[in-house]
């Protein structure tokens, strides 16, 4: 492979991560790696900031009480669409607060009602817990609960990594089983979309590009996924009659590949679909707007582009 191109400021920031001393996440076990995740969005993530909402909801799920997170730019709306979150992590790590300054950020890009689903993490809770929540959040968003206190005429589906699985899957669930409203679009940022296939940007960017191969193979065996059922492999469905969507990568990432094959499917099935690529960025992105600035550049592009698509979905 030709040496990738790499930004100054992703260059940057992959220097000092790679001199960090000190154990790997992998290493680590969950409780301390999730710690130290959620340390790092002080360092490396923009201040969440001012928004009117911000409010800690609850809702039943199938194995107990699920956590969720209200975000929104305004204190009341007419009823619209909302925008609805799954973070990444591995299916292992992150939550809430880990995700809490991007969710702030597309409540104030998006000028829409945010929820992020606090879903259940393996080990602890192996697959298909963590999606089962996911689905069942989505279903419970769309009937418009009254602990949400907005009317809701449509969803938002997104997610980051594992999140961008989940938004795969959910927008898959409520294609074949529709909820109380429709799914407008979704939006799989770098997602783990094909994960039961090898790809080469696995190997090409494995080791040195923040989400490692080894990472990965602790991530997999912590989920314990059925590696041939949908709701791990979304692309074992066709994806014909998906919403509208919007794909975005980044060029050093191991995942990379499954997201562009992910994109390719939807244009093969006839979804009307946008493909982006984060040239020269890094796997998490999303979370990295303070320690590589640049990455705001390329969310204010995929939040363009998601306009632009909502805008063309009849309501």
């Amino acid at each position: 492979m030709a040496e990738p191109f790499v930004r100054p400021d992703v260059r940057l920031f992959l220097d000092y991560l790679n001199n960090l001393p000190g154990p790997k996440s992998y290493e680590m076990g969950p409780a301390e790696a999730r710690i130290m995740m959620a340390r790092s969005r002080h360092v490396a993530d923009a201040p969440t900031g001012e928004l009117a909402v911000i409010r800690d909801l609850a809702m039943p799920g199938p194995g107990g009480e699920i956590r969720l997170r209200l975000f929104d730019a305004r204190d009341a709306r007419e009823p619209g669409p909302l925008f609805l979150f799954f973070h990444g992590g591995g299916f292992v790590l992150g939550d809430l607060d880990t995700h809490e300054p991007f969710c702030a950020e597309m409540a104030r890009e998006m000028d829409m009602p945010v929820l992020a689903v606090d879903y259940r993490l393996a080990p602890e809770h192996p697959w298909p817990a963590g999606v089962e929540d996911a689905i069942a959040a989505a279903r419970w968003a769309a009937m418009s609960p009254e602990a949400l206190g907005r009317q809701v005429t449509g969803l938002v589906v997104a997610g980051d990594s594992a999140g961008g699985n989940f938004a795969i899957v959910v927008s898959l669930a409520l294609r074949d089983d529709p909820a109380a409203v429709p799914v407008l679009a979704q939006w799989p940022i770098y997602p783990a979309a094909d994960p039961s296939r090898g790809y080469p940007s696995r190997t090409d960017f494995g080791e040195g590009y923040l989400l490692s191969g080894k990472s990965m193979d602790w991530y997999d065996q912590c989920y314990a996924a059925d590696i041939d059922d949908w709701r791990y492999a979304p692309m074992v469905k066709s994806q014909h009659g998906m919403p509208p969507t919007l794909v975005v990568t980044a060029s050093l990432d191991p995942i990379r590949d499954q997201g562009r094959a992910y994109a390719a499917a939807c244009i093969q099935a006839g979804v009307p679909t946008i493909f982006r690529e984060a040239r020269g960025n890094i796997h998490g992105f999303i979370n990295l707007r303070k320690a590589v600035p640049s990455s705001a550049d390329d969310i204010r592009g995929c939040v363009a582009a998601l306009r632009l698509m909502l805008s063309e979905v009849p309501r």
